[in-house]
């Protein structure tokens, strides 16, 4: 049935949309955790772009400064919409308790986090979705070899960064690449990780002094150094939870449409670092 004003309503409003949908998306998404996020009510997000930085001079007293003119660019980035849909009973639905829109909307949050992080990390066929690391030319490639054995590259990596004048801040790899970095030792008979501990939280782990965060949408084999600075999540305000009781009229539930608006921006690609293995 076409949804229509009779038969679809907003079951969040307003701020809820955001505390109960918005922030938790965030909370969950690991892509959110590593890049800058940027809140629009337009359409689109145009970020500046310093290809090459004006010309400063030494000059002699009362002589006149050298004019130079900075190269900008900019790169747009147009938010491509992101939907999650989840089956509730119409009890569910009525019920005035706060938790119950709390639940409907940590359920919604899982989902769009998790398609977030796909698309930031990955490269989703077909053009619908933005694109992500995994699609992005121009990233610097880092070899460490056929097989993890020490943290060699990642130290080339993180050199990568800063001669591009920024810093690694996070990286990210899948739960089977993690296990093999933590399973790495100084030596052999040795029981010390190379990975260093985090002193402000024992149980996560540095590499070159960065943390490094676990996300199933990284291929495996591939650890992703993001630098926050030269990395955008832009997320639209416009976000809307919608309730339609008429797909599921003969079984009383609901079919509850979460709806929001996403893009990436990655100014400057070379930054990015791919740390791979190659077997």
């Amino acid at each position: 049935m076409t949804a229509t004003t009779q038969n679809t309503a907003a079951l969040l409003v307003g701020a809820e949309v955001d505390e109960l949908l918005i922030k938790p998306t965030l909370a969950e998404s690991v892509a959110a955790q590593v890049a800058r996020v940027v809140r629009i009510d337009s359409t689109t997000f145009r970020m500046p772009v310093v290809n090459t930085d004006p010309s400063a001079s030494w000059v002699a007293e009362g002589n006149e400064i050298p004019v130079s003119d900075a190269d900008i660019d900019e790169v747009l980035v147009e938010p491509r919409k992101l939907a999650g849909l989840s089956i509730i009973t119409s009890e569910l639905a009525e019920d005035s308790d706060p938790a119950a829109a709390e639940e409907v909307g940590r359920g919604l949050a899982r989902d769009l986090a998790r398609k977030m992080d796909a698309a930031f990390f990955g490269n989703i066929a077909g053009g619908i979705a933005p694109t992500g690391l995994g699609g992005l030319s121009g990233t610097t490639t880092v070899d460490a070899g056929d097989t993890w054995a020490n943290l060699d590259a990642f130290t080339t990596a993180s050199l990568n960064a800063e001669t591009a004048g920024t810093a690694i801040t996070t990286w990210v790899a899948n739960a089977a690449t993690a296990a093999a970095l933590f399973g790495l030792r100084e030596a052999t008979g040795s029981n010390k990780g190379l990975l260093a501990a985090d002193p402000t939280q024992p149980a996560r782990r540095l590499i070159e002094g960065a943390p490094l965060l676990i996300s199933p949408a990284v291929a495996n084999g591939v650890v992703w150094g993001v630098p926050a600075d030269r990395v955008t999540l832009v997320i639209r305000r416009d976000a809307t939870v919608r309730a339609d009781a008429s797909v599921f009229f003969t079984s009383d539930r609901i079919a509850v449409r979460a709806t929001m608006r996403v893009g990436f921006g990655f100014p400057d690609p070379a930054s990015v670092q791919q740390v791979k293995v190659t077997p």
